[in-house]
């Protein structure tokens, strides 16, 4: 029974391919001009490495920003459903899950079936998204990827208090003309991203296991503000934590098929 998810983000595009609840493969990729042309290289890649034709699958479920860009899919499920059941899946005793992606912060109260209990997320500003972390990196000419690294050599972080990623970016700036330390404001931008995440994740009743996805579960320096801030153990999936969506799309791709007579 091989299903496919397709999680079209606003900056990547990630998918997954399972096999009666066993991943067989993955691929992710950044987005360009032509989504549709990104989604089905993206299919091509993953079905290539699992050993598959596209004539092979029997569901496939898109989810994220550009869903309905996914030309393959064979019907489209809003991110928090995909994130819900991926972390489920991944992490069973998850009951809270924080999504930090390009443009969004998602976070989730789910239950033990997956089911999300109570959901919040951001307005339509990238502030406190990994959006803002590259902005931030452009600004100060920073790899995003060193961030994190120059971030833990600072010993009196800056304060970054603009909820607007335009204008965190001239507080950034201002920051720098003024002389502040690199690693300094760096860091203050982290403890930003962190503040916002918490403000958003706080309504919804953080409780352990939490499970942190997307892109920026990637940088170190959030983590460890998070688990600063909240008191508990960000916990991230063993597979890459850009993939929870994809992989919850699969798996609804999965039970759709199950639910179909003769199957």
């Amino acid at each position: 029974m091989f299903t496919v998810g397709c999680d079209f983000g606003a900056l990547a595009a990630k998918i997954a391919v399972m096999d009666n609840g066993r991943m067989l493969s993955s691929a992710i990729r950044g987005i360009t001009a032509a989504p549709e042309q990104v989604a089905t290289d993206l299919l091509n890649a993953a079905l290539s490495d699992a050993g598959l034709r596209a004539a092979d699958v029997g569901c496939s479920i898109s989810t994220g920003w550009g869903r309905k860009r996914v030309p393959f899919a064979d019907s489209q499920v809003g991110e928090g459903a995909c994130l819900a059941r991926g972390a489920q899946w991944l992490l069973p005793s998850t009951r809270t899950v924080i999504d930090i992606g390009g443009q969004n912060i998602r976070a989730l109260s789910i239950n033990d079936a997956g089911k999300i209990v109570d959901s919040n997320s951001n307005d339509k500003c990238a502030a406190g998204s990994g959006r803002f972390l590259e902005v931030a990196a452009e600004a100060l000419e920073l790899k995003l990827g060193d961030m994190a690294a120059v971030a833990a050599r600072s010993r009196t972080p800056a304060k970054v208090s603009s909820q607007c990623c335009v204008f965190a970016e001239s507080e950034v700036v201002t920051l720098l003309n003024e002389g502040r330390e690199l690693a300094d404001i760096v860091a203050g931008v982290h403890d930003s991203i962190v503040r916002r995440i918490v403000a958003i994740a706080g309504p919804v009743g953080i409780k352990e296991d939490v499970l942190v996805c997307g892109g920026c579960a990637k940088n170190e320096r959030l983590i460890q503000g998070l688990q600063a801030h909240i008191k508990l153990e960000m916990k991230r999936p063993e597979v890459d934590p850009q993939l929870v969506g994809a992989i919850g799309a699969a798996l609804l791709a999965q039970d759709r098929l199950r639910k179909q007579p003769g199957t």
